[in-house]
């Protein structure tokens, strides 16, 4: 199965320069080559090659490993719109929020994540530093950090393409890792199911309940201060709200990975 490890980057000032130069010129192009798949409906990585490959390389400067990336970044993203789409995720055609995904190009954020091959990216596991590509050349001896499971999942299972990332001010690199799978228990003997919900988050078949209650109650709070501190929009408000990005997901997670709430359990499967 294929899982993902982050890692969290740290780099020197010269080093998160060319970092941040790279990684914005590679959106820039991403929004330029979906501008031009929007103009002439091609969605398709091929196909939109033969119009965008050599402008992507020249203006940008980009090389022809990321050039490609770029470009099947963007048909990637034409994808994902279009099974939402499919999906309902975006309402009824006539809806505003249908006409707005549909009637211009998708753009990409400045700091968006860019994808790796292994080309462009070789890992130092036991030296903890990364050589990576960038508009400057080849930047050798980026140090990263992560936890020790992390590390060892890395060096045995790391396998296909890193995603650079740029969040809160700091810098991530994804990597995905190809874990094998365990072998299936075929002797248990007892079940637990589950049955997911919204007001009751877990309900088991012995009868307890996991209520989401006092993480509802924390989500209320936290949308009203961000609707009071949207209203106020001084900048000691604006500062606020960027500390409290993403806040409440990150404390979903804690209280998801404690245990105190089986938030993650996807199936009717607990055996012993």
């Amino acid at each position: 199965m294929k899982l993902s490890v982050q890692v969290k980057l740290l780099p020197t000032p010269v080093q998160a320069a060319a970092l941040e130069e790279t990684l914005q010129a590679c959106n820039q192009a991403a929004t330029w080559a979906s501008q031009v798949a929007f103009e002439k409906d091609i969605k398709r990585n091929f196909a939109l090659r033969e119009h965008t490959y050599t402008a992507v390389k020249g203006r940008w400067g980009l090389g022809a490993q990321a050039a490609q990336h770029v470009i099947k970044k963007t048909c990637d993203a034409y994808t994902t719109l279009k099974a939402n789409l499919t999906a309902g995720n975006l309402g009824k055609p006539s809806s505003k929020r249908y006409r707005r995904a549909t009637e211009k190009p998708i753009a990409f954020r400045p700091e968006g994540a860019q994808p790796y091959d292994d080309r462009m990216l070789s890992w130092q596991y036991t030296q903890r530093t990364v050589s990576i590509w960038t508009l400057s050349g080849r930047m050798k001896g980026v140090a990263f950090t992560a936890a020790p499971e992390h590390l060892a999942r890395l060096a045995l299972y790391r396998k296909g393409e890193s995603d650079l990332l740029f969040r809160d001010g700091m810098w991530f690199l994804t990597a995905t890792c190809e874990v094998p799978e365990a072998e299936l228990n075929t002797n248990v003997t007892q079940f637990l199911g589950i049955d997911l919900g919204i007001v009751n988050i877990a309900t088991t078949s012995d009868g307890q309940l996991m209520a989401g209650r006092r993480l509802n109650r924390g989500r209320l709070r936290e949308r009203t201060l961000r609707q009071k501190l949207q209203r106020k929009n001084t900048p000691s408000a604006k500062r606020r709200l960027k500390k409290r990005r993403r806040k409440e997901t990150r404390r979903a997670r804690d209280i998801n990975h404690k245990g105190r709430f089986p938030l993650s359990v996807d199936t009717l499967i607990i055996g012993s």
